[in-house]
């Protein structure tokens, strides 16, 4: 999922048909900014997020998903939510050839990336034990039904469950009759329309750079007007064994870390989804594979940052991304 790199910028002027909705969701906290003459309740972006936690949620015990993951169930009926993310879950199985998958769970945890506490890191038969239950390949959708091969497989959503909920909250909106609006949920953003002033949403990027020999972390600002901008990295999230850093970005085919020198991916893209889905996947890849991966998608643009052979941070990105930087340019001239 997205990090909390990516932060929706506040107007420097209050203006009276201006909402602000905020709260708490999916074990993170939501932002809404929205201009309209209407005013939205806080009560509906919340039962909408609370229909979708039933759904997918590994949290609560209750969700469709919990259910499909108790030993011995080998099938559920999916709703209407569970139904889409599992069709472009495997939709994006395919495209990356087997990176992106939901059933990369349990080598998660096995890393110490999961819900509980590890003693030690796994040995080669932990992960050979392990991989045993990973792969896509196990499941398969019939009708509204979601049925394992496998009853030891679970699945988790949450590497795009989250980019859809950021989607269905934008749809809710526009549903609504807004037509102007910034909605993030976990880092996840989604952006429609223009300011009163016609000025484009800003979105702040976080750019990790090196100063006097440590990391810190310095904001740009990009402007836009519609699309999604999701995040993904590993600039915090990771471990080191024996000189060797473990990520939690864990490849379901091997069942240890992907040996790619990209720190963190900015993803534009036109859906929540699809940036949720994809920012993943470039993060399994070198910064030269990601770029040419992202050149071959329609309206996608990405920003990666790395680290080159010397381990200094470098950056890298698409044409599409560095006119979003240069628009911003201009606006601040």
């Amino acid at each position: 999922m997205g990090c909390s790199a990516l932060i929706a910028q506040q107007p420097d002027k209050v203006d009276a048909n201006r909402g602000v909705i905020d709260g708490r969701a999916q074990g993170t906290t939501y932002h809404i900014v929205y201009y309209a003459d209407q005013q939205i309740q806080k009560s509906a972006i919340d039962s909408i997020l609370n229909d979708i936690d039933l759904s997918m949620s590994i949290y609560n015990k209750q969700s469709l998903i919990s259910k499909f993951n108790q030993p011995g169930v080998m099938q559920v009926h999916m709703d209407s939510h569970m139904k889409k993310v599992i069709a472009e879950s495997f939709r994006y199985y395919k495209l990356s050839k087997g990176q992106f998958d939901i059933t990369v769970a349990p080598l998660v945890q096995l890393w110490g990336f999961g819900p509980e506490r590890i003693e030690a890191l796994p040995d080669s038969m932990q992960i050979r034990n392990a991989l045993k239950n990973v792969g896509m390949h196990q499941l398969k959708v019939k009708g509204n039904r979601l049925i394992k091969s496998n009853p030891a497989v679970t699945i988790d959503l949450n590497g795009i469950a989250q980019g859809y909920s950021v989607d269905v909250l934008a749809a809710y909106l526009s549903g609504q009759g807004v037509r102007n609006y910034i909605v993030e949920l976990g880092g996840e953003l989604r952006i429609q329309g223009l300011k009163p002033d016609g000025d484009k949403m800003k979105v702040g990027v976080e750019r990790p750079v090196m100063h006097n020999g440590k990391m810190e972390l310095n904001q740009d600002v990009i402007a836009l007007s519609s699309g999604a901008i999701t995040t993904a990295g590993n600039f915090e999230k990771f471990l080191m064994d024996k000189g060797r850093k473990i990520t939690h970005h864990i490849d379901p085919r091997t069942g240890y870390s992907y040996p790619s020198s990209i720190v963190s991916v900015t993803v534009y893209a036109p859906s929540a989804i699809d940036g949720d889905a994809l920012d993943n996947i470039f993060m399994a890849m070198s910064p030269k594979e990601a770029l040419a991966f992202a050149d071959k998608r329609k309206n996608v643009d990405i920003y990666v940052i790395y680290n080159n052979q010397n381990g200094e941070i470098e950056e890298a990105h698409t044409k599409g991304f560095d006119r979003l930087f240069y628009i911003n340019r201009n606006l601040n001239e």
